[in-house]
């Protein structure tokens, strides 16, 4: 007979590791096995682990000192609030954020926005998905048309849909078009993110029976959830600082509030209170993206070179994702130009004036051009801090500089207004203080930007130089300026962009005598002179139209 392994073990050895059995046999009594291997192969991991992380060093001043003074200018308005807000006691404050007409404002505000993430992420998704990952034809031609409604400013589409439709007046029409402008802000990531997903998960899906809805769902649509997160947090951020399109399709938000309680009273003190909800809302949705998004993300199963994903067949749908793109395009760019285009026939020299068309242009441009340059400059430190450089300073320096983008360019003007009169009265109502406002308001494009560029450039090169004898301040302007250039020149572009279609700033901030082509769209569409409007508006989106292509084709 076969003896067990209890019996057939010499007396007092002890127990085999793993062997239940035995250990029961022996009444518990065996010893455990030694954890050691365990151990050592967790702490070789982790050494190998340090081993491959680059040493962090501390920011240079060159660095440090202007990424601070970027953080602190963007901080200015919360300082702002803090101070208008309190101003006459937290009673008062308190009485107009629970009155009743601010709890209906929150409700129309989270209501607006709630709906135009939704569109958004319905034609940011399904045009990215119909444009990089199948045989759609002419699918760069589409990818690059889904991208030029970034050029069209939210009170631009306001004006073409409210012309031709006074009825749409309202939710609905306000809706539509913050829906038709900020959809970009999902494609063009969730474009991104299906290029870089790797196509082995999708294939392997279907070789297990799985159809092409069901791969899309299960496998490719989890993927893109960080991408497509952060583009409707970004498309939530536009929609309730958005003041233009709100104010022509005469809805109530926050911002029009905001605007109406500013140009009604002296009293700055309601038009704070009201900011600092809106913030409130802003920093709860960034909270909340950032939940959702938690550590996802994708990655490939494999090393060497990425394999492009085989574009899907469309069979009987080529029609119908043809006419969906079209329809898209129509709505989003074609009719806004053809709006300005009839008004264009219908003007006459007797109710706009070349002259004036041209000065306003040159003025929007060279204001937009100092923004744009002043806001990279700023961010450069703040992102190269960002990419190169860990801990918890590095964080709060990003951080500090996202903070103007929860505010709407109101209360960012009335922040400017208020330490301009009080502090540095020769620049109020001069050209630096609105710069300084576009800086404030649109640092974290030119911050993400830069991050992004650097994160891209080896940090290699960066020890060569320094281990050469150069130092901090070389190392930047010979190396990680150079290698970051591209990136950060599309941030600028970008910046420059938002700068031009900025409003709400430009109406309280510019010099008196100066309008751009945001201010006298505002004041000719204000009257009901459509005709009059509508060579402002062209000319805006023609300007705005040339590095918004060049983007969308850089990333297509």
């Amino acid at each position: 007979m076969p003896t067990s392994p209890s019996t057939s073990r010499p007396a007092g050895a002890p127990a085999p590791a793993g062997d239940e059995h035995t250990r029961e046999a022996d009444g518990g009594a065996a010893p455990r096995p030694p954890r050691t291997p365990v151990r050592t192969w967790r702490t070789g991991r982790r050494t190998a682990a340090k081993t491959r992380r680059r040493p962090d060093r501390r920011p240079p001043l060159i660095l440090l000192v202007p990424a601070c003074v970027a953080a602190l200018f963007a901080l200015l308005p919360l300082g702002y609030l803090a101070v208008r807000a309190l101003e006459r006691g937290p009673a008062f404050a308190w009485d107009v954020v629970a009155d009743e007409r601010t709890l209906d404002l929150l409700g129309r505000s989270l209501g607006l926005t709630a709906v135009v993430v939704a569109a958004s992420l319905v034609l940011g998704v399904s045009l990215a998905w119909l444009t990089v990952r199948t045989a759609l034809p002419g699918a760069r031609a589409w990818s690059v048309l889904a991208t030029l409604p970034l050029a069209v400013p939210s009170y631009v589409a306001a004006f073409a849909w409210l012309s031709a439709e006074p009825g749409l007046a309202g939710f609905g029409g306000a809706a539509l078009a913050l829906t038709l402008v900020s959809f970009p802000y999902v494609h063009l990531p969730v474009a991104a993110a299906l290029r870089g997903i790797d196509p082995a998960q999708e294939e392997a899906a279907r070789s297990l029976g799985h159809g092409p809805l069901a791969t899309f769902v299960r496998v490719t649509l989890p993927q893109l959830r960080p991408a497509a997160a952060g583009g409707a947090l970004l498309v939530a951020l536009y929609v309730l600082s958005d003041f233009g399109a709100v104010s022509l399709m005469r809805y109530d938000t926050f911002t029009r509030a905001i605007h109406t309680s500013y140009r009604a009273s002296f009293d700055r003190t309601p038009a704070a209170a009201l900011s600092v909800v809106l913030v409130v809302m802003t920093v709860a949705l960034v909270a909340s993206e950032v939940r959702t998004r938690g550590r996802a993300g994708h990655v490939r199963t494999g090393t060497g070179t990425a394999r492009p994903a085989v574009p899907a067949a469309l069979g009987r749908w080529r029609p119908l994702a043809l006419l969906w793109c079209a329809t898209v395009t129509a709505a989003a760019v074609a009719f806004p130009l053809g709006t300005l285009g009839y008004w264009l026939a219908v003007g006459s020299s007797a109710t706009w004036d070349l002259g004036a068309l041209a000065e306003t242009a040159w003025a929007t441009f060279g204001v937009a051009a100092a923004g744009a340059g002043l806001t990279t400059l700023l961010a450069l430190p703040v992102g190269v801090i960002a990419a190169r450089h860990r801990g918890r300073g590095a964080k709060l320096l990003e951080q500090a500089a996202y903070a103007g983008h929860a505010l709407p360019g109101i209360t960012v003007a009335l922040a400017l207004v208020f330490f301009a009169v009080r502090y540095a009265y020769p620049f109020y109502q001069e050209l630096p203080l609105l710069v300084c406002a576009y800086a404030v308001l649109f640092l974290p494009v030119a911050v993400a930007a830069t991050r992004a560029a650097v994160l891209q450039a080896p940090p290699a090169l960066e020890d060569v130089a320094r281990s050469l004898g150069r130092r901090p301040w070389q190392v930047l302007r010979e190396v990680t300026v150079p290698l970051a250039a591209p990136g950060v020149a599309a941030g600028a572009a970008l910046t420059f962009v938002v700068c031009m279609k900025e409003l709400p700033a430009t109406l309280l901030l510019r010099p008196t005598g100066m309008d751009t082509l945001a201010t006298r769209l505002w004041t000719e569409t204000g009257a009901g002179s459509f005709a009059a409007a509508a060579p402002y508006a062209a000319a805006l989106i023609l300007l705005a139209a040339v590095p918004s292509y060049l983007l969308g084709r850089h990333r297509t």
